[in-house]
């Protein structure tokens, strides 16, 4: 992002970014704080990336300072609500093949619907995702 190489930005979640129940047991609540802690960083790269952005779309830059990042997330919510913070640790090979096939499954989705964009338009809006 800060060395300029790419135009475009992919996020791809791991970690539910909302959930609709309230923790209740103290394993749900650890769960959750990592959950939360892991995505404290993301929505702050990307509350960063909103703000250049605006800088950019203002023209509050000459030349080629800075330029609009195109930002696009690739996301399986219901997939990933499932797992609780136990799963990061299962190594067990049937898991991470089905983890895989998972992602190569929503990845492909994805590219389907939004490769025509790649390069010229985000395919979120990072001011209502992440804010």
């Amino acid at each position: 992002i800060y060395r300029g190489g790419s135009k475009d930005v992919v996020v791809v979640h791991i970690n539910p970014l909302e959930r609709s129940e309230v923790p209740r047991t103290a394993p749900q609540i650890f769960d959750r704080i990592n959950e939360i802690s892991f995505n404290s960083s993301l929505m702050r790269e990307m509350r960063a990336i909103a703000f250049a952005n605006k800088l950019v779309e203002s023209g509050a830059f000459r030349g080629n300072e800075m330029k609009t990042m195109l930002v696009h997330a690739i996301e399986t919510e219901a997939v990933m609500k499932e797992l609780g913070a136990a799963s990061k640790f299962n190594a067990d090979w049937g898991f991470l093949t089905q983890l895989r096939d998972i992602g190569r499954n929503c990845a492909e989705e994805w590219l389907t619907a939004n490769f025509e964009h790649l390069g010229a338009r985000s395919t979120i809006d990072v001011n209502t995702q992440y804010m």
